[in-house]
């Protein structure tokens, strides 16, 4: 059945444990209203912004983009048992604001992404990519609350 409301679904990752919850949640919507599937990770290049680059700096942004291509690969993944394609995008920047740019861009109708639930100063120190983009979307956002690990 094809749904008048979900015709595109971007699943942003961001490659941990806490977001496979979510991912099933975009897999199952896509599959029950046969939405197309896209899936992003977005580099941080925003943490490294002080950092000269040098080889260090190098080898960590290879790292992360390997990441990338690794996260945004087990949804294509996980869609795939599912007979679903997925349209995967690795990109960089600020995470929350490249989410809403990226969904705004591909005219998404619903951004699905996962969060560990962090409160009180975790939340206040870290910030929350989930909240940022609950806040500036105007994408509707379905958050999934990821399971804490000890």
């Amino acid at each position: 059945m094809a749904s008048k409301l979900y015709k595109k679904i971007l699943i942003a990752t961001d490659g941990s444990e806490h977001t496979k919850s979510a991912v099933d949640h975009g897999i199952d919507l896509a599959k029950n209203t046969g939405a197309k599937l896209l899936a992003i990770y977005v580099v941080d290049t925003a943490a490294f912004a002080s950092i000269p680059m040098d080889a260090a700096w190098e080898s960590m942004y290879e790292l992360l983009k390997q990441e990338g291509d690794e996260a945004t690969k087990y949804i294509e993944d996980k869609a795939g048992e599912e007979g679903l394609e997925v349209e995967r995008s690795t990109i960089e920047g600020h995470p929350a604001e490249e989410i809403i740019k990226y969904a705004e861009k591909n005219s998404i109708n619903l951004i699905v992404m996962g969060t560990l639930g962090k409160s009180g100063l975790d939340r206040f120190l870290l910030g929350s990519v989930a909240e940022k983009v609950v806040r500036n979307s105007k994408i509707p956002v379905l958050v999934v609350k990821g399971k804490k690990t000890a």
